[in-house]
């Protein structure tokens, strides 16, 4: 695919959407205030622990309604000490009898799964609870792990952008899960109308740090040689698993047969705060050594790390960006499959009555003729 050029503007997002707003520790008694696409919410839980989700902002004078207290099952305002019900109508005033009738805040549809508190922005007739990407691994009693929420300096655009293309391990975490053959690799893309997949393989290579480490987890000073792979799943708007592992070199990982290795998937969430920041949840979920607290920590401290050095990249990419906001990115074959990534939110902002912020991206034809 020859290369081709999208100007570096700031995405939009899609308000019709599930977005995970908290982990579910994360949304308790006592009110969370969290902005998701551009909308200030207030989260908390009822008395029978059902999440609710209101405008944080006071009918009354737009106090947060975060800065409130939860009473019983009511949101109380902490300015004048109007209490709204879990669907956002009023249920008391001090000093009235009477309860005005207009006297209402917007509430949102919410859902607890996978370990993850979502929120539907968005029209809520359209709110349907199947539409919320799969991340099984999260609750699967076959799988273990843990994670952290990032809070990025960016737009969300710029991380799925960097899920999407893993040959940036080879420069930006080459002490860890970086190789060349990462590079020099093939890879194959394929795409549905709210998914895109990136498969890649790499054949008989020595395992990198991070790796090498897991593999001597499971099987006591390992040597020699691994088959790795890296299988990238988007699901629209913004979540993204990716299959990742070794295994001894020729025992059948590629035919499906890992069990001469390790197998982890690297469970990624990003919710857009605002044009320019973003709530970034991930999760290394593995199945193997299930009972061992001792490596959960050490992944989870591990791929934090490695974040880490992805989340100072992004913050560095999006100030470049705000200072050359007229220039135009080029695009390579590695980028092939963030940029089915953009067509999709492309669609979903169109059929939104949205314009996206990105103008079409050049060379579309040739796209399609090299996307299996």
């Amino acid at each position: 695919m020859a290369e081709s050029r999208t100007t570096a503007k700031i995405f939009n997002y899609p308000r019709n959407a599930w977005y995970v707003a908290a982990w579910d520790y994360e949304v308790t008694r006592t009110p969370l205030a969290r902005t998701i696409a551009g909308t200030p919410i207030a989260l908390y839980r009822t008395q029978d622990g059902t999440p609710a989700a209101l405008a944080d902002a006071c009918w009354h004078r737009l106090a947060p309604l975060s800065m409130g207290r939860v009473i019983g099952d009511d949101l109380q305002c902490p300015y004048h000490g109007i209490r709204y019900n879990s669907t956002g109508r009023c249920a008391s005033m001090p000093a009235q009898e009477t309860i005005n009738p207009s006297a209402t805040v917007p509430s949102y549809p919410v859902v607890d799964r996978y370990r993850y508190v979502w929120v539907w922005v968005g029209d809520p007739a359209l709110a349907d609870p199947a539409l919320i990407p799969d991340m099984g691994q999260m609750t699967d009693p076959e799988w273990t792990g843990d994670g952290e929420l990032i809070y990025a300096d960016c737009n969300y655009q710029l991380v799925l952008d960097n899920l999407m293309d893993l040959t940036h391990e080879e420069f930006v975490h080459s002490s860890s899960i970086g190789q060349e053959e990462l590079s020099e690799s093939e890879f194959v893309t394929t795409h549905t109308d709210t998914t895109v997949t990136v498969e890649r393989w790499m054949l008989g290579i020595d395992a990198p740090p991070f790796w090498l480490k897991n593999m001597r987890d499971k099987f006591p000073g390992f040597e020699g040689k691994v088959d790795r792979w890296q299988i990238i799943r988007f699901e629209a708007p913004s979540t993204i698993r990716i299959d990742v592992g070794v295994a001894k070199a020729g025992t059948g990982a590629r035919e499906g047969d890992r069990s001469q290795g390790v197998n982890g998937y690297v469970m990624n969430t990003i919710t857009p705060e605002r044009d320019r920041t973003s709530h970034y949840f991930w999760s290394f979920q593995r199945n193997y050594c299930l009972d061992s607290q001792l490596i959960t920590t050490q992944l989870r401290n591990g791929v934090h790390g490695v974040f880490g050095e992805d989340e100072r990249m992004l913050k560095a990419q999006q100030a470049a960006i705000d200072a050359n906001p007229d220039y135009e990115f080029y695009s390579l074959n590695i980028d092939t499959g963030g940029m089915w990534v953009r067509r999709i939110l492309e669609r979903m902002l169109e059929a939104e009555g949205l314009a996206p912020a990105v103008p079409p991206l050049r060379g579309s034809a040739q796209l399609v003729r090299e996307v299996v």
